[in-house]
């Protein structure tokens, strides 16, 4: 554990000082960066074996920076991302986009140090080609006789990936309806106004009947 190295981003002094202080004592070496400019020279020069990544910094936020890496090649280590101001929406993206956490501020301490633990474990996320590859399955529907493929994403966290699925499913059936909602609560086994609750949620627009979008 000693000769682990954990570099530490994040704007907030007190933050900075505090997870130093704890990972110290837990017998990791610690590297502090208050910004993303910091943390770009650091991992100019270096491999850390982690890095605990705020998401809310004044120059450039953890999302972006960690963008950057994916699209560097320099994502070659797990990153944790930090946030006070933490959405499901912001999670997922960054999960999406290559961390492999989210821990939300204040963050507990044995939260914290299992989630490192973890991470260090599991080591760094796929490079994003083979990611892609691993996690996604295409499916060959035919509407009209045409072939429509569509890429399902199967490591997603379960509410999303029964989104992703449903707007897929629900899409299908609308073009294959040409748009009849009737048609489809009816192949679907939905009532109609639930469907149309459904449809809306999920952002899908379907046309009224005088041509209007009603999704709208």
């Amino acid at each position: 554990m000693a000769s682990k190295h954990i570099l530490v981003v994040d704007d907030e002094m007190g933050i900075r000082e505090l997870l130093s202080e704890i990972l110290f004592d837990e017998g990791y070496h610690v590297h502090l960066a208050e910004n993303a400019a910091q943390a770009r020279a650091f991992r100019n020069e270096r491999e850390p074996d982690m890095v605990l990544l705020d998401i809310w910094m004044p120059d450039t936020d953890g999302v972006t920076l960690l963008k950057e890496w994916v699209e560097q090649d320099l994502l070659t280590m797990p990153v944790v991302m930090m946030s006070g101001h933490g959405t499901i929406e912001t999670a997922v993206e960054a999960t999406r986009i290559g961390a492999v956490d989210f821990l939300e501020k204040p963050i507990a301490l044995q939260k914290l140090l299992s989630t490192i633990a973890k991470a260090l474990r599991e080591g760094a996320p796929r490079p994003p080609i083979q990611q892609a590859e691993a996690q996604s399955q295409k499916i060959t529907l035919d509407i009209d006789g045409q072939a429509q493929h569509f890429s399902l994403q199967l490591d997603l966290p379960l509410r999303e990936a029964r989104e992703y699925f449903d707007a897929i499913y629900f899409d299908y059936h609308l073009r294959k309806e040409a748009g009849n909602v009737a048609r489809v609560a009816e192949n679907v086994g939905l009532e109609r106004t639930h469907l149309y609750r459904k449809l809306k949620q999920l952002g899908i627009k379907f046309p009224k009947k005088g041509g209007a979008d009603e999704s709208q």
